[in-house]
């Protein structure tokens, strides 16, 4: 073999392992970047338990979050004391975006019913958007309480002053101020049994331990189509799509009782506008979403999302309006 064939051997193997050096760094960098994809995750820290109305809707739009944020979305049940538990881990993560929470009317009602809170709710959080509302349902153990419709119920209740019970999901819920609510429109007296978080209190319905509550329809929407639990009247102007065969509570002569559920998406304190705003824009694509707007309406859920400004606005007058509905409640901060 010639000095010039050797040269061009060396060459073609030196442009070889060169390519060979090429193709493994680049990848090398392909497989970083996908693993960083594939690593990047979003939590959602819900202060409610499983199988609550809070829980139900996040689960159904997780798909179409994963999506649109472009993430893994990571849902994390942190109930306890009310919701305070979940709250402050939300309270203390990084504004980045990367830490988020749906959460319900529940949040408003805390720093009226309990003494003392490791946050404060109208400063140490950024509220981005509202999602919507759940209709509330009054629901009875139908072995318990014989009663069909909201006529005979408060002539059960009126016929036996605190001799029946109704379940919440602790003091100052909204599931327990709305059966308040309730009680104090038909003039009637009932025990009051709290529970912590939904999940032991439909346990204890189902299993007969109390009598009746009040709840968020996607929460025992089955229960009521297999007739474990009986629905007595919605808390809304109009019926439910998805209950249509259940009349609301104006239809049965309280025109005043109109309570929902509403639920909204919630950040840490300091997060900034250009964050909020990108992380309000993939909660509209997650929930213009063709099978989260599907499941939304199986769930008896109505869309209302609003602007992080709107939020912000909305989030501090419900706080005033709780703060007004507790005190004519008469409940005691703990």
């Amino acid at each position: 073999m010639n000095h010039k064939s050797i040269n061009n051997m060396n060459k073609r193997n030196f442009l070889l392992k060169s390519a060979s050096a090429s193709l493994a760094l680049g990848l090398a960098q392909f497989s970083s970047i996908l693993h960083a994809q594939t690593e990047r995750a979003i939590r959602f820290v819900l202060p409610n338990a499983t199988g609550s109305g809070v829980d139900a809707i996040t689960r159904a739009a997780q798909p179409a979050l994963a999506k649109a944020f472009g993430a893994n979305i990571i849902i994390e049940n942190q109930p306890g004391a009310g919701g305070v538990i979940g709250l402050q881990t939300l309270s203390k993560a990084s504004p980045d975006g990367s830490t988020l929470s749906i959460v319900s009317n529940n949040v408003v009602i805390l720093p009226n019913v309990l003494k003392a809170m490791p946050f404060n709710m109208a400063t140490d959080f950024t509220p981005i958007s509202t999602i919507g509302n759940s209709p509330l349902v009054i629901v009875v153990n139908p072995q318990k309480v014989s009663a069909t419709n909201s006529k005979e119920l408060i002539a059960l209740l009126k016929a036996k002053p605190d001799f029946y019970n109704f379940a919440s999901s602790g003091t100052g819920t909204i599931l327990h101020l709305a059966t308040e609510m309730y009680l104090e429109q038909a003039k009637v007296k009932a025990k009051h049994i709290p529970y912590k978080g939904v999940g032991p209190m439909v346990t204890d319905l189902l299993g007969g331990q109390v009598d009746f509550g009040t709840l968020a329809l996607p929460s025992v929407l089955q229960h009521i189509k297999s007739g474990a639990l009986r629905a007595i009247g919605i808390g809304d102007a109009q019926r439910s799509p998805a209950a249509p065969q259940i009349p609301t509570m104006v239809e049965q002569g309280m025109p005043n009782f109109i309570v929902d559920a509403w639920f909204l998406l919630l950040g840490p304190k300091g997060m900034d506008a250009a964050t909020a705003k990108r992380v309000h824009a993939a909660l509209v694509a997650a929930f213009n979403d063709p099978a989260t707007k599907e499941a939304m309406d199986r769930q008896g859920n109505q869309i209302n999302i609003r602007t992080p400004e709107e939020t912000a606005v909305f989030f501090k007058a419900e706080l005033e309006k709780y703060a007004r509905l507790v005190k004519a409640a008469g409940i005691e901060p703990q």
